[in-house]
C-alpha cells in the first residue's frame, strides 16, 4: 500500500471518525461515582470491545483493576516472526467543571470554528478515533502484533493499570509502545514527546494558636497561622518567579524546540500586562526545571470570615519534577524547606501525599526512527522534540515493566485543545495527520526491523 493510498484511505475515514468521536464523547466517561454514573463508564468500555472487535481483533476483554476501572484489551495478530506495537489510550475523562461554562453541550460534538468541541474530543478519545481511523485505513494490510490497552482511570489518577500492567507482562509484551495521550506542539507541527515530569505533592499544616481570637483584642503579638503560612508559600520563588526550593537546582536548560513566549501567553491564557515567570526560556521554565504551586490553601472565606486571628491554617502544594530529578529526594527538600521557613517557632507538620517520577522517552532506534519519518510525511515538515509539564506515572511502569521496548508519546492533543478545562476541542486536521502517522508506522515498522 502506497503512502498516497494511505492518506486517501484516512481522507475518506474522516467522516466515520466524526461519528465516532461524537459516540464515544456522548458517553460521560468520568471515573468518579460522586461525578458521574458507572454505567456511562461501562457504556463506554462495551462501545470500545464492539469497535475493536469490528476491526478484528481477538479476545477484546473489559479487565476490572483494583481501583473499580475497567482496562480494555485486545490482540490483533500479524505475521509470526512480526515486532509488537502497543497502543495505549484513556478512555475515561475530566469532569465538565460547570456545564455553564461551555459554550456549547458538553456531552454532544459540536463544530465550531473547524474545531470539534466536546469532552474527551482530544483528551483521550480524539486519540482512540485516531487509533480506529489508521487501522481501518490499513485494513488487512498490517505486518506488524498490534496489542490494545485502554485505561479507564487516568483522569483520576487512582493507579488502576499501574497496577495491572505488571501484573499482566505476557498480555501486554511489545517492541514498541505508542502512549497516545499527547499532541503536537501546534497543529500542523508535528512533535514527539520526550520528556514529562514527575510529581511531588505535599499538604503542610500551621498551628500557632490554641483557638481563634479577636483581632482587636490580641492583634499585633498573638502569631498569625495563615500569615506564617504565607511567609512560607512566599519562599517558594524568587521574586522573578524562579523555583527556590533548598536543595533543588532550578537552572538546568531544554535542548529541544524552543516554546516562544509569545506562543505560551496565548496557550496559557495568560492576562496582558501580567509577566511571565523565571529566568529562563519558556521551555527551560515547563520542561526543564522544577515548578512548585500552591494547589489550596484551608483557611476562613472571605464571606463570612470574622475579625479574629487564625490559629490554623494549610496548604497543598504540587511540586513538578524533571527528568534527572529522583521525585522522592525532591519531595523531602520540599517538605525540609517549608518546615526551615515557618517563623514564629511556628508549629508545623508536613505530610507527603503522592509523587511520580520523571520520564525519558525513546531518541533513537528503529521504532523512533520509522516514527519520525511517518510524522515528516504526513506533515511534509520537520519533527520536534518537545517536553511537558504534566506527569504520566505509567509511562515509568511501562519502562520498568519493559525495559527494551522504545516508548514514544505522541496524539492529537495540541495547546488549543484546552484539555481538563471547559470548551475542550480537536482540530479534525490533527486526527486525520496523526491516523495518517500511525498508519504508515505500522505499515513500515517491520521493514525497519528486517
Amino acid at each position: 500500500m502506497t503512502e498516497e493510498t494511505v492518506t486517501q484511505r484516512v481522507r475518506a475515514l474522516m467522516p466515520q471518525a466524526h461519528d465516532d468521536l461524537a459516540q464515544m464523547v456522548s458517553f460521560r466517561s468520568v471515573h468518579d461515582p460522586a461525578q458521574s454514573p458507572p454505567e456511562e463508564c461501562d457504556k463506554m468500555v462495551d462501545w470500545l470491545q464492539e469497535a475493536f472487535s469490528a476491526l478484528g481483533f481477538d479476545d477484546v476483554t473489559a479487565h476490572e483493576t483494583i481501583d473499580g476501572s475497567k482496562a480494555v484489551t485486545g490482540h490483533l495478530a500479524g505475521p509470526d516472526d512480526a515486532p509488537s506495537v502497543l497502543l495505549y489510550f484513556h478512555h475515561d475523562v475530566q469532569p465538565p467543571l460547570g456545564d455553564d461554562e461551555w459554550d456549547s453541550p458538553v456531552w454532544d460534538l459540536t463544530e465550531r470554528n473547524g474545531r470539534w468541541y466536546g469532552r474527551g474530543a482530544a483528551d483521550c478519545k480524539g486519540n482512540i478515533a485516531m487509533h480506529l481511523t489508521a487501522l481501518r485505513a490499513l485494513g488487512d494490510d498490517i505486518p506488524v502484533n498490534i496489542t490494545i490497552i485502554g485505561e479507564g482511570s487516568e483522569e483520576q489518577g487512582t493507579g488502576g493499570l499501574e497496577d495491572f500492567v505488571p501484573k499482566n507482562p505476557d498480555l501486554l509484551r511489545a517492541d514498541a509502545i505508542l502512549v497516545c495521550d499527547a499532541g503536537n506542539f501546534a497543529v500542523g507541527h508535528p512533535a514527539l514527546t520526550t520528556s514529562l515530569r514527575g510529581i511531588a505533592n505535599v499538604v503542610v499544616t500551621v498551628e500557632t494558636l490554641g483557638s481563634a481570637v479577636h483581632s482587636g483584642m490580641f492583634g499585633g503579638a498573638a502569631p498569625d497561622a495563615l500569615a506564617a503560612l504565607i511567609a512560607m508559600l512566599a519562599t517558594l520563588r524568587d521574586a522573578d518567579g524562579n523555583t527556590t526550593i533548598t536543595g533543588l537546582g532550578a537552572s538546568s536548560e531544554w535542548a529541544g524546540v524552543d516554546y516562544p513566549a509569545d506562543a505560551f501567553r496565548v496557550d496559557a491564557n495568560v492576562l496582558d500586562g501580567v509577566d511571565l515567570l523565571g529566568s529562563g526560556r519558556v521551555s527551560d521554565m515547563v520542561w526543564a526545571r522544577p515548578a512548585a504551586t500552591v494547589l489550596g490553601i484551608d483557611c476562613a472565606p472571605v464571606i463570612g470570615s470574622s475579625a479574629a486571628i487564625t490559629p490554623r491554617a494549610r496548604a497543598r502544594i504540587n511540586l513538578r519534577v524533571p527528568p534527572g530529578m529522583d521525585a522522592k529526594a525532591a519531595q523531602r527538600a520540599l517538605m525540609d524547606h517549608l518546615v526551615d521557613a515557618a517563623p514564629w517557632n511556628a508549629r508545623v507538620s508536613v505530610e507527603p501525599e503522592a509523587d511520580g517520577a520523571p520520564f525519558t522517552g525513546a531518541t533513537a532506534g528503529p521504532a523512533y526512527d520509522t516514527m519520525v519519518e511517518a510524522m515528516t510525511t504526513a506533515y511534509g515538515t520537520d519533527v520536534l522534540l518537545m517536553g511537558q509539564g504534566g506527569s504520566i506515572p505509567l509511562c515509568n511502569v511501562f519502562a520498568d515493566t519493559f525495559p527494551e521496548a522504545e516508548i514514544m508519546l505522541m496524539g492529537v492533543e495540541e495547546p488549543r485543545c484546552l484539555i481538563h478545562a471547559p470548551n475542550e476541542s480537536v482540530d479534525p486536521s490533527e486526527i486525520e495527520h496523526m491516523a495518517i502517522v500511525e498508519a504508515l508506522f505500522l505499515r513500515n515498522y517491520a521493514a525497519r526491523l528486517g
